[in-house]
């Protein structure tokens, strides 16, 4: 099993990204997509305008670390999609996050709710 595949109890190299970066790898995690709908769904987070020289830079750093695969939809268009690394780096972080949180049953049945209301 590979360090980025292994829930040690640190978030691994998620800690080196950005909250910006890590909103990308979250919103990917979801579907493959292309970069306007991606900062489609940035602004909505972020309830406010996201221009093109912050979104493209950052997805071109996720891309050069592994975490982001970048294709070609047609001449014009690039798709953007989780890779198996960018998985591991969510989920670690999340894993990361949660041994902060759940510190009794209370906490831990909490964020089972939220899990179940996410299917």
């Amino acid at each position: 099993m590979s360090e980025a595949q292994s829930v040690t109890g640190t978030p691994g190299i998620a800690r080196e990204l950005t909250a910006f970066q890590q909103n990308i790898l979250v919103i990917l995690g979801e579907e493959p997509r292309y970069g306007l709908a991606i900062k489609r769904e940035l602004e909505d987070y972020y309830d406010d305008e996201v221009n093109h020289g912050r979104l493209y830079p950052n997805l071109d750093d996720l891309v050069e670390l592994g975490l982001v695969e970048k294709s070609e939809l047609d001449k014009r268009t690039n798709q953007y999609a989780l890779t198996e690394e960018g998985y591991e780096t969510v989920k670690n972080q999340l894993a990361w996050e949660f041994s902060k949180l759940v510190t009794d049953e209370s906490r831990a049945d909490d964020l089972r709710e939220l899990i179940d209301a996410a299917n």
